[in-house]
C-alpha cells in the first residue's frame, strides 16, 4: 500500500479544514463572540499538523482504489474529529461523544442531532454546524481536487470512493476540471437559493445556513422547530431546491451545454421525479382532512416528500402524527434516496432501477431459457460487473442495517424507534419516528448506540465499502508490512 500518499492526502484535508474554520472565526468576530477563540485554536492546530504531514512529498503519487478508499475513509474520520473540537472547547456540547455525533451528522449530511435547544448555540457554532453540511455535500476530497489537484490520473479513485452512486466517471477529460465543474454548479445553485430566501425576508445569516443545509441535503436547522415557523414562500423555495440538489449533477452539466435531449434520456432522473409526484399525490390525499385547506396540505406533503427522498431531513410539520399510510411512504422513501451523483443519500434511485430490471431479466429467463437479454440504462447496456456490485451492495446494506438495528434495540426503546433511527442514520436522513421523530432528538441514546449510528452515518455517506475496507485485516497487514520493509 502507498502509505505516503495517504498521509499526504490526510495532510491536505487538515489544511483545507483549517482554511474552512476561518469562516466561523469571521462570524464570531462579526457577532463579537468569545467562542471564536476555540475555532482559532483548532484552526492553528489543524494547520500545523497538516503542514507537517505534507512537508515531505510522496515518492509515488499513483494510488489505486484500495488507497483511494482508505484515504477517503480516514479523511472523513479526521475531518469529523477535528470539526468536533470547537463544540467541546466552547462548552456548548461538552461531551466529546455528543460533539462527534453532531459533527459526523453534519459532514455526512445526515442532520440527526443530539441538541434539544438549537437556538441556544452561539452564532459561530450555528454557522459551523450548518456549514459542515455544505462541505460534506459535495465532498471535501472533490474540493481538494478542484483547488489542489494531485498529479497523475489515478485520483479518480478518490472521487469514486467519495461520490454517491453505483458508478462515477469524468464529466470532462481532466479530473481537476471535473471537480471544478461540480463545485461551480454546487456554488451557483447555493447562491441562487440564498438570493431567493433573502426575497422572502430571511436574514442573511438564516439564508446562508438554510442554503448550506439544503445544498448538502443535510437537515440541520437553526430553529428548534426546523421549518414549521417559516412562511409558505420559504418552505416552497426550500422544497424546490431540496429536489434540485437531489438530481444527478450530470443533468446540470448537460443543461450548461444545452444538450436537452440527453437530459430527458437520463432514466434515473425521470424515475426520481415520478416517485416524488406519486408520493406527494398519495400523501396529499391521505392528509387532506388534517389541514384547513388543500394548499397547506399540498405544501406539507411536497415538503416532507422532498425532504425525505433527498435525505435532507428538514420538517415543516410533525409528520409522526400523520396517518400510517403517509408514514409508511416516508419510511420507504428513506431507503430509496436521491439520484446517484447528487448530494443526497439513501440507496439511490439508479440502484433500484437496475435491481428491478435484474428481476425482470431473471423472470424472462425462466420463460425463455435460451434467450439472451441485456439490462440497459439510458439506452446503454449495463455491464455485468455493475450489476454484480449493486447486488453485493444490497446484501451488505441489509446485513449492516440488521446488525445496527439489533445493537440499538438492546436499549429497549421500541422497534419503531430503533428501526427508523438506524434507517435515518445509515441513509443520512435525520429524523425517524416516535422517540427519534422530527420534534425529538437523539440525546437519549447510550454512547454505544451513538457510536453504532456514527459508523452507520459514515458508511452510508461513503457507500459502505470505503469505510468497511478499514475493517479488513488485509489492508492493515499490507500497511504494516510496507512499514517494516522501510
Amino acid at each position: 500500500m502507498n502509505s505516503s500518499i495517504i498521509r499526504y492526502v490526510l495532510g491536505q484535508v487538515l489544511k483545507v479544514e483549517a482554511m474552512l474554520l476561518l469562516l466561523p472565526c469571521l462570524i464570531a468576530l462579526i457577532y463579537q463572540e468569545q467562542e471564536g477563540f476555540a475555532y482559532l485554536f483548532v484552526l492553528i492546530c489543524s494547520l500545523i499538523v497538516g503542514i507537517a504531514a505534507t512537508h515531505k512529498k510522496p515518492s509515488n503519487y499513483v494510488f489505486y482504489l484500495k488507497e483511494g478508499c482508505v484515504a477517503t475513509s480516514l479523511s472523513w474520520i479526521f475531518l469529523s474529529i477535528v470539526g468536533a473540537l470547537p463544540f467541546v472547547l466552547t462548552g456548548e456540547i461538552p461531551s466529546f461523544t455528543d460533539a462527534l455525533f453532531e459533527t459526523i451528522s453534519g459532514f455526512t449530511t445526515t442532520g440527526t442531532s443530539i441538541l434539544s435547544d438549537v437556538e441556544a448555540l452561539s452564532k459561530c457554532n450555528l454557522f459551523w454546524r450548518s456549514f459542515t453540511h455544505w462541505i460534506g455535500g459535495m465532498g471535501v476530497l472533490v474540493f481538494i481536487m478542484a483547488i489542489l489537484p494531485l498529479s497523475g490520473g489515478s485520483n479518480i479513485n478518490l472521487l469514486r470512493a467519495e461520490s454517491p452512486g453505483p458508478s462515477v466517471g469524468k464529466l470532462v477529460p481532466k479530473m481537476k476540471y471535473t471537480a471544478q465543474l461540480l463545485y461551480g454548479i454546487y456554488f451557483g445553485m447555493t447562491f441562487i437559493q440564498v438570493i431567493l430566501l433573502l426575497f422572502g425576508n430571511m436574514s442573511l445569516f438564516d439564508s446562508l445556513t438554510t442554503a448550506f443545509g439544503t445544498a448538502g441535503t443535510g437537515g440541520f436547522g437553526i430553529k428548534n422547530d426546523s421549518f414549521m415557523s417559516y412562511s409558505p414562500y420559504i418552505q416552497w423555495v426550500v422544497t424546490i431546491f431540496m429536489i434540485l440538489f437531489g438530481v444527478n449533477f450530470n443533468a446540470y452539466y448537460f443543461i450548461l451545454l444545452k444538450q436537452w435531449k440527453k437530459i430527458f434520456k437520463i432514466e434515473e432522473v425521470r424515475c426520481y421525479f415520478l416517485i416524488i409526484l406519486a408520493s406527494t399525490g398519495i400523501i396529499f390525499a391521505n392528509i387532506l382532512h388534517m389541514f384547513s385547506n388543500a394548499a397547506t396540505a399540498l405544501r406539507h406533503a411536497a415538503f416532507q416528500v422532498a425532504s425525505i427522498i433527498t435525505t435532507t431531513g428538514f420538517s415543516s410539520v410533525d409528520f409522526d402524527k400523520w396517518p400510517e399510510t403517509s408514514k409508511t411512504i416516508l419510511v420507504l422513501l428513506m431507503f430509496i434516496g436521491a439520484c446517484a451523483g447528487s448530494t443526497g443519500g439513501g440507496i439511490k434511485v439508479s440502484r433500484f432501477i437496475i435491481l428491478f430490471k435484474t428481476v425482470l431479466k431473471e423472470l424472462h429467463s425462466y420463460i425463455h431459457p435460451r434467450s439472451v437479454k441485456k439490462i440497459k440504462m439510458d439506452g446503454k447496456p449495463v455491464e455485468h460487473e455493475v450489476v454484480r456490485s449493486i447486488n453485493v451492495y444490497f446484501i451488505t446494506f441489509i446485513i449492516l442495517f440488521v446488525a445496527s438495528v439489533f445493537a440499538v434495540s438492546l436499549e429497549g426503546n421500541g422497534m419503531v424507534t430503533s428501526f427508523t433511527a438506524v434507517a435515518a442514520t445509515i441513509n443520512n436522513i435525520g429524523p425517524g419516528l416516535e422517540l427519534a421523530g422530527p420534534t425529538q432528538n437523539f440525546s437519549f441514546f447510550t454512547p454505544l448506540s451513538k457510536y453504532v449510528m456514527m459508523f452507520d452515518m459514515l458508511a452510508g455517506r461513503l457507500e459502505l465499502f470505503p469505510l468497511l475496507i478499514l475493517l479488513h485485516p488485509g489492508v492493515w497487514k499490507d500497511f504494516f508490512k510496507k512499514r517494516v520493509q522501510k
